[in-house]
């Protein structure tokens, strides 16, 4: 019975074994297909964006020849020097707000960068997990790296962001991401900005829901571990979203404000007691000092006053040169008898027009009725 009850166990462990490696082969398939999340055809891009890469000769004549994954990884390493969406000095956003913002990438183009190209030209060739996980893991250029970080915050769902991210967050090799250089940060840096901001240069990632963002912020902002030990990350290093920010900068204002009043206050009192001191070392002079104070303050305005006058007349000279009507002119006679001159010159040029005018409608009536005279005995002369 022993032998039989412990043979029966055997023998359906055997038959679950053989059932379940079918389904592990499946699973395996499976998850080398990539679950893509939102559109299907633009791969969540923004529509200019969109349409400067798809209209692009780069994408359309060089890339459109590339039809291997490694040949186009052959292109990041020998084109891709920056992570922008569009080239430096191409795309001019000074004086646009709102909607027409660079933010937004709403208003005019420019000339499509090399790297977004690249990028859609891995969305058409519909990349594997394998595929993903080679370019992420790549040695040769960092990138080969962010180009493969950004397909999975392009086209991948949310809510795997922190399983692909995880375990880079804390990577220390560094990568210039800006137009024309000026930019280094790490890859870890660049992932945590990724996850806790939308924009991107002048263009937005896909929008993450709410309960998704919620759970990468608290994820994010907890202590790093590794291998066990709790690390603790300053502040500084953490790359705060927008509205955080800015929630912070008026925090830190409003901390400072009452130190200013005070400092205001504070100068205020100071100025009192020194004027306070000022007058009792005035009272505390002797009456001969006085004097010659009042001496030289009597003889100050006595000169102000003498050169006044001066002045007021030369003031006055210049005003009536300027104002005068022989000065300016040359000639004698007043201003109004110009006035009455130009009046009637121009009472006599509407006359002229106006007899003109007429001369012109009499001529053109007088032509008219010889037109019809001439018509009428035309027209008798073929009767006859």
């Amino acid at each position: 019975m022993r032998d039989d009850d412990d043979a029966a166990p055997g023998q359906g462990y055997e038959g679950e074994e053989e059932e379940e490696e079918p389904q592990q082969q499946q699973h395996k398939k499976q998850s080398n297909t990539l679950t893509l999340w939102g559109n299907m055809k633009t791969m969540n891009l923004n529509s200019l964006l969109l349409t400067n890469i798809q209209s692009s000769t780069y994408f359309k004549v060089q890339l459109y020849e590339l039809k291997t994954y490694h040949e186009v990884i052959d292109e990041i390493y020998y084109k891709v020097n920056h992570l922008e969406p569009w080239e430096k000095g191409s795309r001019k956003t000074a004086g646009q707000t709102g909607m027409c913002g660079g933010v937004r990438g709403v208003g005019t183009g420019g000339i499509v960068s090399t790297a977004y190209c690249v990028l859609y030209k891995l969305f058409t060739l519909r990349l594997t997990r394998k595929q993903l996980m080679g370019l992420i893991n790549h040695t040769d250029s960092p990138y080969i790296r962010a180009l493969g970080f950004m397909y999975v915050r392009y086209v991948l769902p949310p809510a795997d962001l922190w399983s692909w991210f995880e375990s880079y967050l804390e990577d220390p090799e560094e990568i210039d991401v800006k137009a024309g250089g000026g930019l280094v940060m790490t890859i870890g840096e660049m992932l945590r900005q990724w996850m806790s901001k939308l924009e991107w240069f002048s263009t937005l990632f896909p929008r993450i829901p709410v309960p998704v963002q919620k759970q990468l912020e608290e994820q994010l902002y907890r202590p790093a571990y590794q291998g066990g030990a709790v690390e603790h990350i300053p502040d500084e290093d953490v790359n705060w979203g927008e509205a955080e920010r800015m929630s912070r900068i008026r925090s830190d204002e409003r901390d400072h404000k009452p130190d200013e009043r005070g400092r205001h206050r504070g100068g205020k009192a100071e100025r009192d007691l020194a004027g306070s001191r000022h007058g009792s070392k005035s009272h505390d002079r002797s009456p001969e000092h006085s004097d010659r104070h009042r001496e030289r303050s009597q003889r100050k305005k006595s000169r102000s006053r003498e050169r006044r006058p001066r002045s007021s007349e030369k003031r006055h000279s210049r005003d009536r040169g300027r104002g005068s009507p022989d000065k300016r002119s040359g000639r004698g006679g007043d201003v109004s008898e110009d006035i009455a001159r130009e009046r009637h010159r121009q009472r006599k040029e509407k006359k002229r027009s106006r007899s003109q005018e007429r001369r012109h409608r009499s001529r053109s009536r007088s032509r008219e009725r010889h037109g019809r005279k001439d018509s009428k005995n035309r027209d008798r002369h073929q009767r006859r």
